[in-house]
C-alpha cells in the first residue's frame, strides 16, 4: 500500500535529483532489499532501523542515508511549488530557527539563502557526496573512510532540517495533498534512525518536538 499511495501522491517527474540506485549484487543492494522488506512487513519502525545481526553498521548507515535522500528529494521535489522564493525567502523553521548555506566551495562563511536556494545547495552537495567513492565506496573490500559517520551525521542533520521546513512552513500544502501520512511514516522512520545510532545533536531536533501530533519522544 505504501508503494500505491506513493505513487498517487508523489510525482516521480518532480524527484528534485536522479535517485541514487544501488548496484544488484552487491552488499549494499542486499542490505538494501532487507530493510525494504522489513519496512514493508509492517513491523514497529524502531524494530526496523536496528542493525541485523552480523552486519556492518556503515553499511548499514550507508543504504539508510542513500535511501533517506532518496525519499526526501521527492518529498521536496513535490512540494518545491509551494516553497518559493516569494513564500520562502528565509530556509528557516519557524521564527525561532534559521538555517544558513555554507560548504566548502562556493560559500566558505554561514550564508543567509532563501529555501529554495538552500534546497538545491543541500540537494547538489548530497549527491556529490554519496557519488564519491572515496567517501562511499561501493566496491567489495574497500573500506569506509576514518570520517565516515562524521559525514553521515552531517548529510542527515541538514536532510532533517528539510522536514522542519516543510512541516512548519507547508504542512497545509501536505494535507491538501493527502501526503500527510506518507510524510510522517518517513519522519517518524528517519527519527528513529537517527536516535537508534545517535547520529544528529539533540539540540538539532528541537524544532519538531511536538511535531508530528499523536507521537513523540
Amino acid at each position: 500500500t505504501m508503494a500505491l499511495c506513493l505513487k498517487q501522491v508523489f510525482n516521480k517527474d518532480k524527484t528534485f535529483r536522479p535517485r541514487k540506485k544501488f548496484e544488484p549484487g552487491t552488499q549494499r543492494f542486499e542490505l538494501y532489499k532487507k530493510a525494504q522488506a522489513s519496512l514493508k512487513s509492517g513491523l514497529d519502525l524502531k524494530a526496523v532501523v536496528q542493525l541485523p545481526p552480523g552486519e556492518s553498521i556503515n553499511d548499514w548507515i550507508a543504504v539508510h542515508v542513500v535511501d533517506f535522500f532518496n525519499r526526501i528529494n521527492l518529498i521536496y521535489g513535490t512540494m518545491s511549488e509551494y516553497c518559493t522564493e516569494r513564500s520562502c525567502p528565509i530556509m528557516s523553521g519557524g521564527l525561532k530557527y534559521e538555517y544558513r548555506w555554507q560548504d566548502d566551495s562556493k560559500y566558505k562563511k554561514p550564508t543567509k539563502l532563501s529555501a529554495p536556494q538552500y534546497m538545491c545547495m543541500l540537494m547538489d552537495w548530497i549527491e556529490m557526496l554519496i557519488n564519491n567513492e572515496d567517501i562511499f565506496p561501493t566496491r567489495i573490500g574497500v573500506p569506509f573512510p576514518k570520517q565516515f559517520q562524521q559525514v553521515c551525521t552531517k548529510i542527515l542533520t541538514r536532510l532533517f532540517r528539510v522536514f522542519v521546513h516543510v512541516y512548519i512552513h507547508h504542512f497545509d500544502s501536505i494535507i491538501n495533498m493527502g501526503a500527510e501520512a506518507h510524510v510522517n511514516t518517513c519522519y517518524k522512520h528517519f527519527y528513529y534512525f537517527i536516535r537508534e545510532f545517535s547520529l544528529i545533536d539533540h539540540r538539532e531536533l528541537e524544532p519538531l518536538v511536538r511535531i508530528p501530533q499523536g507521537w513523540g519522544r
